[in-house]
């Protein structure tokens, strides 16, 4: 587990954390970041996929406009969060996205899993980028506003049915507007951000049961 440095396409330099498996990896995740940085729960985050066997990379999203940004979850956290991501645009988002896929290619097949923002980005990545065979979205809320949008391979959504930023009549709108031989939704007695342990937001059995149909479509799809 350490931090990396990668470039970009357009020659930007950015960190990110990486986690490699124990033995070879059955192929490459890149996590994406809710709006709070690379903090110790988007790291661990990391690291578990990486026991699971696969090589992840989780790019510092916001290294564009400030480095190393790792925060907690207060009001003030989350003003700040929302003002670094209002000063990156999605296309230099993407092309960090971009870099971190093909750091990890050489592992074999590739997947993103985003969280919140990083759950937007990883239905966004789905469509606009290359270099990937799955990709898994928890609890974005710009996905229903994307439905425009068409992912270029299998996709898998989670969202939590008491999510006061998402109601479900936009998760209705996603099944509506999504095919669903390439486009999984499931929804989970919970609220938004179920998977973050450590905080009241956390609802183990919706984040168990999440992460294990997340991992039998990593396993289909990846390896």
């Amino acid at each position: 587990m350490a931090k990396i440095m990668l470039t970009a396409s357009d020659g930007f330099n950015f960190a990110a954390h990486e986690a490699k498996a124990p033995a070879k990896p059955r192929g490459g995740i890149v996590v994406l970041q809710e709006i709070f940085g690379m903090n110790p729960h988007m790291r661990s985050v990391a690291d578990g996929y990486a026991t699971e066997g696969y090589h992840v990379i989780a790019p510092g999203l916001f290294e564009r406009a400030e480095r190393n940004v790792a925060m907690g979850y207060d009001k003030a956290d989350t003003e700040r969060g929302i003002a670094l991501r209002a000063k990156v645009p999605l296309a230099q988002t993407l092309l960090d996205i971009e870099a971190s896929i093909m750091a990890v290619s050489d592992a074999g097949k590739v997947a993103i899993v985003g969280f919140c923002w990083g759950g937007s980005l990883a239905w966004l990545g789905a469509a606009r980028l290359l270099g990937l065979s799955a990709s898994v979205g928890y609890y974005g809320g710009m996905i229903a506003g994307s439905l425009g949008e068409t992912p270029r391979m299998p996709v898998m959504l989670h969202f939590g049915e008491k999510d006061g930023g998402i109601p479900l009549s936009d998760v209705d709108k996603i099944r509506a507007g999504t095919d669903p031989a390439i486009v999984q939704v499931f929804t989970y007695p919970a609220g938004h951000a179920f998977n973050r342990d450590g905080t009241a937001n956390y609802h183990a059995d919706s984040a168990k049961l999440a992460r294990t149909r997340t991992m039998e479509f990593l396993r289909k799809h990846v390896g």
